[in-house]
């Protein structure tokens, strides 16, 4: 749901934090779900990692 929002144009930054509030799950659900996206290749940290870290999606993706 929340890749089809980024896919359609969507141009927020996305983080951990507006994951769950888009997904209305926890925080650390969110990082999870985050966590298993990066490591299949679709999202990737954005440089100047943080406590807001913020990712996007890879570039294959983005289309």
């Amino acid at each position: 749901m929340i890749l089809d929002r980024y896919l359609d144009g969507f141009e927020a930054n996305l983080t951990a934090r507006k994951w769950a509030i888009l997904a209305k799950c926890s925080p650390a659900s969110a990082q999870r779900d985050i966590a298993d996206l990066g490591d299949k290749g679709v999202l990737q940290r954005n440089p100047g990692g943080s406590k807001n870290t913020r990712y996007a999606l890879v570039e294959r993706f983005a289309g």
